[in-house]
């Protein structure tokens, strides 16, 4: 029994109108509980181990109408990140502009985020990003350093956070405000700065969000 197949006999009806209306109806879902479909996508990959990234295979995940699926393509690629090269980010690009919603594009962040750290040269690329007319891509580049504590490049987020004052996105402004708050965890002066510097640009939610551990 393959992968796909797997999935839709975990199909819940009851579960799946509870999910997709929590997404706003964007999707449409099977309705398998996230623990139940990590689960099984593990086992899945423990089952089926290869030595490099199956890009067919993560497409057709992404074609698929089920939410479900391409959260099995962002497993994949979370199980098998250190596979992953610098040239694979166009693919995850591609993938993070495709069926946009913030659940799906918050967790491909964290494979950016693994990609930039292996491969510095890719901030340049997160630059591009920041002042992208799609605001996902600029989402992305304003959260893939989240977590990094001491290893953050405060010149780069300066530059990104800068590139996305004066924002009436209200998925910009919520991920501004979600990076000056993890990062007041670690430096909390410099958070302090730059919501000072940049008061007047910076929208309510960024700074309430900015300000909320300091």
């Amino acid at each position: 029994m393959d992968i796909f197949e797997t999935f839709f006999n975990q199909a819940n009806t009851e579960k799946s109108g509870q999910m997709a209306a929590y997404m706003r109806n964007q999707f449409p879902f099977l309705g398998i509980p996230t623990p139940k479909r990590r689960e099984i996508s593990k086992n899945y990959f423990k089952q089926n181990e290869v030595k490099q990234i199956d890009w067919a295979f993560i497409e057709t995940c992404w074609q698929k109408e089920e939410r479900e699926f391409q959260y099995l393509a962002i497993d994949y690629l979370l199980y098998y990140r250190q596979l992953l090269d610098k040239k694979d980010l166009p693919k995850i690009q591609k993938l993070i502009t495709e069926k946009a919603w913030w659940d799906s594009v918050d967790a491909l962040n964290a494979i950016v985020r693994v990609l930039v750290l292996a491969f510095p040269e890719l901030k340049t690329t997160m630059l591009e990003w920041s002042t992208a007319e799609n605001f996902w891509l600029r989402r992305v580049a304003i959260l893939h350093q989240l977590l990094l504590k001491e290893r953050m490049d405060t010149t780069l987020l300066h530059q990104i956070l800068s590139n996305n004052l004066n924002q009436t996105e209200f998925f910009i402004n919520k991920a501004i405000g979600w990076s000056l708050r993890d990062y007041s965890k670690t430096n909390p002066a410099w958070v302090t700065d730059f919501i000072q510097e940049n008061k007047p640009q910076l929208s309510a939610l960024s700074i309430r969000e900015g300000r909320k551990y300091l």
